[in-house]
């Protein structure tokens, strides 16, 4: 599944690279009842008491635009996943996404029900079907200021609201920024405060939790990849990555040094290119595909892959499918869950 990415000098490459490889085999919704302006099916929000504000919008989002509102937005349409997600676990249905289906299968921290519109692709959304559900927020990653779907959109006279999708300087914070810009452009913001007091305090928990565990390798190596033409290829999640920062956090080490693109924190490299990691345990994206083979099993064919430490024992975890890891709060838990899984197990 792409993720889009900007172009990279260095690391071009990866602008074309996979999030994870394969499908990961998730039931979707089956929830057609929800309220598109009012209720999701997001875990927590069947018991929340947090209001929503009825208080005009004025905001300036993530490139410097003033986005202002009468009212704040309750029909939204959102193009990128993280967002996706983010809508819902401020206890809003949005009323178009782009690329459902892909949302069902590789983010479920947050649960799209099946009467969500469907509005093309994330890199070619179908403008027509999107206006036609009539929104009154746009919610769109861009990677600046220029971006052409912002023009696009801009054109039909509907706000946009533009985030940004990382920033390698402070994942977390900015993973965070993007949730309060979303939360602020639709009166949610008591919503937000719950949802980041719940992660921060995940956080803490299962940092004591894999303190106490007091593992012997704290070293550690995130990694997805693909098979192309029998060649395998393998993205460490570096500094800056999401993935990698929460590692950190949790008291571990990301040992991967290579270069990596100054957004997303992703490196490139092949199998003998993951020799250089010394101890470090491997942890990786775990996908189901059946029509595509695994990269894990690729590499098990060349001798290289076995001679590095982790492997030859035992220490290669798949993480759970379905963890979207450029996602926001909620997936951000499951990252930590499945750290301190793999870690105590």
């Amino acid at each position: 599944m792409t993720k889009r990415l900007p172009a990279l000098a260095v690391l071009g490459a990866l602008a074309l690279a996979l999030a994870g490889c394969g499908t990961t085999q998730v039931a979707a919704s089956t929830d057609t009842d929800a309220e598109a302006t009012t209720t999701s099916a997001s875990a927590g929000c069947a018991d929340d008491s947090t209001t929503t504000s009825t208080d005009a919008v004025e905001l300036t989002d993530a490139f410097g635009r003033t986005v202002t509102l009468d009212e704040p937005a309750q029909k939204v349409a959102v193009l990128e996943w993280q967002q996706i997600e983010d809508v819902l676990s401020l206890c809003l249905t949005p009323v178009a996404v782009a690329d459902a289906d892909g949302y069902r299968t590789w983010d479920t921290a947050e649960v799209l029900p099946d009467s969500v519109e469907s509005v093309g692709t994330r890199q070619e959304p179908n403008l027509d079907a999107l206006f036609a559900t009539e929104p009154d927020l746009v919610i769109v990653e861009a990677y600046t200021r220029d971006d052409a779907i912002i023009g696009q959109l801009e054109e039909y006279g509907i706000p946009v609201l533009a985030t940004i999708g990382a920033n390698a300087e402070d994942p977390i914070a900015q993973m965070l920024e993007t949730f309060d810009l979303i939360a602020e452009a639709t009166g949610r913001t008591e919503r937000a405060e719950v949802v980041k007091d719940e992660f921060a305090q995940h956080l803490a928990d299962a940092k004591a939790e894999v303190a106490d565990a007091q593992p012997e390798v704290t070293d550690f190596v995130y990694f997805d990849g693909w098979v192309d033409g029998g060649n395998v290829s393998l993205r460490p999640f570096g500094q800056g990555s999401l993935v990698g920062e929460i590692g950190e956090e949790l008291g571990l080490t990301n040992a991967w040094s290579g270069e990596v693109d100054p957004a997303y924190g992703l490196g490139q490299t092949d199998i003998e290119g993951m020799t250089t990691i010394g101890d470090a345990s491997l942890f990786y994206t775990g996908t189901v595909d059946p029509d595509s083979e695994s990269f894990v099993d690729a590499a098990a064919e060349n001798p290289a892959w076995a001679s590095i430490p982790a492997v030859e024992e035992g220490r290669l975890t798949a993480f759970p499918g379905g963890i979207w890891t450029f996602g926001g709060p909620r997936s951000a838990q499951q990252i930590v869950d499945a750290y301190v899984a793999a870690i105590t197990q």
